[in-house]
């Protein structure tokens, strides 16, 4: 569990920096526009709550799929091919920059410990 904690305590660490680069906020409004967008496509094309909608959405998203739901209708079939590929590439992109800013706040961390390191034995 502590493990756990420490893990999320790094991603949110990592998340709010990755909010101070404008290119991050700018992918994240992205997704949740596709999200949104996606959402209530799902609902209204193939029939599906708002929550299983956006449950569909996050796992097509996140590249981890949905296994027993497929669109029923062709033009949800073509809107989530195309919902496919330009919304992987918009969530890799941000879990890159995600990884950026934990990498980085991990190297500052790193870097305040060597100079209170140093003072101390100063």
């Amino acid at each position: 569990m502590i493990s756990f904690l420490l893990t999320a305590k790094r991603l949110l660490s990592g998340i709010f920096h990755a909010f101070k680069l404008k290119n991050f906020q700018v992918l994240f409004f992205l997704i949740v526009l596709m999200l949104i967008s996606g959402t209530l496509f799902y609902s209204k094309e193939e029939g599906l709550s708002i929550m299983d909608a956006l449950y569909f959405c996050v796992v097509t998203l996140s590249t981890v799929g949905h296994p027993s739901f497929e669109p029923q209708t062709s033009l949800g079939k073509v809107f989530t091919m195309i919902y496919i590929i330009v919304g992987t590439g918009l969530f890799l992109g941000m879990m890159g920059h995600i990884a950026y800013a934990i990498i980085k706040s991990s190297q500052k961390e790193e870097e305040q410990e060597q100079v209170l390191l140093q003072k101390k034995y100063k």
